[in-house]
């Protein structure tokens, strides 16, 4: 069953890389790892599901992992 919650934190783990780094929009790989921000923007459409999302799966990372540490 651990093992289980492990391939699961590992699928979750990437899929929240891959929705972080389709966040970043622009300018390469200067800007995500540390460029400015620029002007503060509201999300709108696609970027705001994407954030949410994100934020799902981090909350659900967490819950699992929780309960992956309470089975060991």
């Amino acid at each position: 069953m651990v093992v289980a919650f492990h391939i699961v934190q590992m699928i979750i783990a990437i899929a929240i890389i891959v929705l972080v780094l389709l966040q970043v929009k622009g300018a390469g790989l200067g800007n995500i790892f540390g460029g400015d921000g620029g002007v503060y923007r509201t999300r709108r459409g696609v970027e705001k599901t994407l954030f949410q999302v994100t934020v799902g799966l981090a909350v659900f990372f967490f819950v699992i992992s929780l309960i992956a540490v309470s089975l060991a």
